[in-house]
């Protein structure tokens, strides 16, 4: 077994760079089976066991589904105690059975060839990375919003946020394109990214269903108030380094761009500002309920010059959320290509980074 380990992190830099470079050019295909929606479902079937098997979940009428309300408390448990010891039985086993299947999937292609387990982990690798799907997404919301098409493009945004999205303007969509690629080059990109450099596809896998278990059930409704919320605290603890990571290689990505503008003469009247990212990533870097989500996005608004974030509705409730940045122009729909060139950039700069240490690691 220890010949395995140290034969896999050994691979672990060769597989990070097949990773990227399938991502480049593959990104996700839609007729393959994502890990993410194997892991999805699960998730789904956990918390139905679960949630069965306790008295908390069984109605007067016998039927299996949401207890009534004066089943809130039976002898000395309180049902919003048992929902949080159930939700952190439910990440254990979630990533328990991610972790295993992944390591069962490396140790088994270890056993047959050592060739073939840098083929698998770099296939997983780029399983976990999404950036060029976030891109194509983000991308489907630019095209309809340029040729005037605000209804098209308001259903493709509608894919890739959680907000209500039925009353956006083409500025409230643009704008929803951009947080979104700004919050996911942390989620999709730079974090996994972070987790396999560390530990390979195996923790990669594991930090994606902490990461899916959040955005599935890591929400302060009714139903996942107390079940989903270890799941969220222990999101919030995997990104917590990677995000603000994530944040200094988009600013650092900002002064490439706007440093490349200058040398090359660049005539659009837009310029990324390195000052403003900076400024705006110091100010606004917790403007968000989350300790994480708002350190790229705070990032991207500073670099591109915008008011990003705010009062959004979901699920037909407004949440009065605070402001990143400051609007020193209007929101256009080229600013959700300008967000992607600077996930590109991020991205670009932690890869060389990470690889040019493995090189004076190695020598």
């Amino acid at each position: 077994m220890m010949e395995f380990w140290t034969t896999y992190f050994k691979y672990i830099p060769i597989a990070v760079f097949l990773g990227i470079l399938i991502d480049v050019v593959l990104g996700d295909p839609r007729f393959l089976v994502h890990p993410v929606q194997v892991i999805g479902k699960v998730i789904e079937g956990l918390e139905k066991g679960l949630r069965k098997k306790s008295f908390f979940e069984t109605r007067r009428d016998g039927e299996s589904g949401e207890c009534e309300k004066d089943c809130g408390k039976r002898g000395d448990l309180d049902k919003s105690f048992v929902d949080y010891v159930l939700g952190i039985v439910e990440v254990i086993g979630v990533t328990g059975v991610t972790g295993a299947v992944s390591f069962g999937i490396c140790y088994g292609a270890y056993l047959l060839n050592r060739y073939l387990l840098v083929a698998v982990m770099g296939v997983m690798c780029w399983q976990c990375i999404a950036a060029k799907s976030l891109r194509d997404a983000a991308m489907e919301v630019y095209r309809p919003l340029v040729k005037g098409d605000v209804e098209g493009a308001r259903k493709a945004v509608s894919m890739i946020v959680g907000r209500d999205t039925q009353s956006l303007d083409d500025k409230g969509i643009t704008k929803a394109a951009v947080e979104t690629v700004a919050e996911n080059t942390n989620d999709g990109v730079i974090c996994p990214l972070f987790y396999q450099m560390l530990g390979g596809p195996v923790l990669s896998y594991i930090y994606k269903a902490v990461s899916t278990m959040d955005s599935m059930i890591g929400y302060k409704n009714d139903r996942y108030m107390y079940f989903g919320r270890f799941a969220a605290k222990t999101d919030d603890v995997f990104a917590y380094i990677p995000a603000r990571l994530s944040a200094v290689f988009m600013i650092a990505g900002t002064a490439v761009l706007e440093m490349c503008a200058a040398m090359f003469g660049a005539k659009s009247a837009f310029r990324y500002s390195t000052k403003n990212s900076i400024k705006i990533f110091i100010r606004d870097r917790y403007n968000h309920a989350s300790p994480n989500s708002a350190q790229c996005e705070s990032a991207c608004a500073g670099a591109l010059g915008l008011k990003l974030a705010g009062p959004a509705s979901y699920f037909g409730k407004i949440h009065d959320k605070q402001f990143i940045g400051d609007e020193l122009r209007a929101i256009e729909p080229e600013d959700i290509r300008r967000s992607i060139v600077l996930m590109n950039m991020t991205l670009i700069l932690f890869s060389i980074i990470y690889f040019c240490i493995c090189i004076f690691v190695g020598m």
